[in-house]
């Protein structure tokens, strides 16, 4: 049994909770059979539900286990690549229709919430990508001029302006995305759950996929309770595949990312630290995240693990990250800390998989999971019921395992370890 202090931290105490769901007991029919609940399959129950369909959605543990309950709540606009790089790996058709969706994917996070009554902390006033270096401003400066001349709203902030938002002067400048925002992670994934439920999915936790077989024209998914027949299957298993799945890890690059919490800051203080409530981020290399949530905890995070060794060291590390960065916080103590698995692909670009007639596979959001994940969900669905293949914004790719996954995988942690160790150390 998972401990949820050490995997979903803050989130697990603060979250609404998720609809009361039970295990798939018995055999069942749909049109389309859904596998993981996280934003993607829970997305995709709610447009396929809503639009009339009978669908299924099978979760091996819980909504939100993985990605959607553990991240840090930023809504980014796009993915962690320049959009002129986007660009050159997807190509021109895929790669500006990949760009706009997801440039107005926190359009549709924030719409839904909105429409659905989602109570998930949502805040909407733009995130700051920090330059942590005179590289990384002349790299954000790039960035600017990309999205600029494509139409999106952000702008390049010098450092005092930048200071003024954030409540630092440790940063050159960082560039603002008003298409942005945050949320609480795991109640939005709730939320959605919530909707789905109320729409018609039928959704069932604990119960894992255990085979996949194509059985005439149709498609039979076994879990240990019984069996689902579909016509269609959407798998969003991510970084976090089990059951039938579970060598879908061998296609991805394992990456961590943990965060520590404060206990609610005092309101002498609250204003001093991000005092717009945008969430912020760091070009550096081994990146840094900050926010605050709707009690005033200030959150931090970076690259690595909160287990196996990682927790003294991480924690020394975020709280000479916060005396740097924030000084007028005084000495400060930390509440919780906990840690997730981000799907990464070698080129940071998502992958979509056709397996059979009616199959399709999305993964590897690369740390982007919310806007992404959310999009992606609606756009299968409408594919499902009948909108060709052709109209999503990103190419059918064949399933290709990382060789060097093990080796990227050590070198990230290994590397981030290092990093913490020695920076801001002198």
């Amino acid at each position: 049994m998972q401990d949820k202090s050490i995997t979903h931290g803050l989130w697990a105490l603060t979250a609404s909770p998720p609809p009361d769901l039970s295990s798939l007991k018995g055999d069942t029919r749909a049109d389309v059979a859904l596998v993981g609940g996280g934003y993607t399959g829970l997305s995709a129950a709610l447009h396929l539900a809503e639009a009339g369909a009978d669908v299924v959605l099978l979760e091996a543990e819980e909504i939100g286990f993985g990605g959607a309950g553990r991240n840090v709540g930023l809504v980014n606009a796009g993915l962690w690549l320049m959009p002129d790089d986007v660009v050159k790996l997807v190509g021109a058709e895929h790669g500006e229709r990949l760009i706009e969706e997801l440039g107005a994917s926190p359009d549709l996070v924030y719409g839904l919430i909105e429409r659905h009554g989602i109570s998930c902390e949502a805040v909407r006033r733009g995130t700051l990508h920090c330059a942590h270096s005179r590289a990384g401003l002349r790299a954000l400066e790039q960035r600017e001029v990309q999205w600029q001349r494509r139409g999106a709203p952000v702008i390049l902030l010098d450092r005092e302006e930048a200071a003024g938002k954030l409540g630092t002067d440790t940063f050159h400048g960082a560039l603002l995305d008003r298409r942005a925002g945050t949320l609480q992670p795991l109640a939005y994934a709730n939320g959605l759950a919530h909707a789905a439920k109320d729409a018609g999915a039928r959704m069932h936790i604990d119960s894992p996929v255990t085979s996949v077989e194509r059985i005439g024209a149709r498609w039979r998914l076994t879990t240990p309770g019984g069996l689902v027949e579909a016509d269609s299957v959407i798998q969003a298993t991510h970084a976090y595949p089990a059951g039938a799945f579970r060598d879908d890890i061998k296609n991805l690059i394992p990456f961590n990312f943990f965060q520590f919490s404060t206990p609610p800051l005092p309101e002498s203080l609250r204003n001093t630290v991000l005092p717009e409530r945008h969430g912020a981020w760091d070009t550096a290399l081994i990146l840094s995240s900050y926010r605050i949530d709707a009690a005033g905890r200030l959150v931090v995070g970076s690259v690595g693990r909160v287990d196996a060794g990682g927790y003294g060291l991480n924690r020394a590390w975020a709280l000479r990250t916060l005396h740097n960065a924030f000084p007028q916080l005084g000495a400060v103590s930390f509440e919780h800390a906990w840690y997730g698995r981000i799907a990464m692909t070698v080129d940071h670009v998502p992958r979509l998989h056709v397996t059979g007639p009616g199959y399709t596979v999305i993964t590897s959001y690369n740390g982007r999971g919310i806007g992404p994940g959310t999009l992606f969900g609606k756009r299968l669905a409408e594919h499902a019921l009948g909108a060709p293949l052709e109209t999503l914004p990103l190419p059918v790719s064949p399933k290709r395992p990382v060789l060097t996954r093990g080796l990227r995988g050590l070198f990230y942690e290994a590397g981030s370890r290092a990093y913490h160790f020695v920076q801001r150390r002198f």
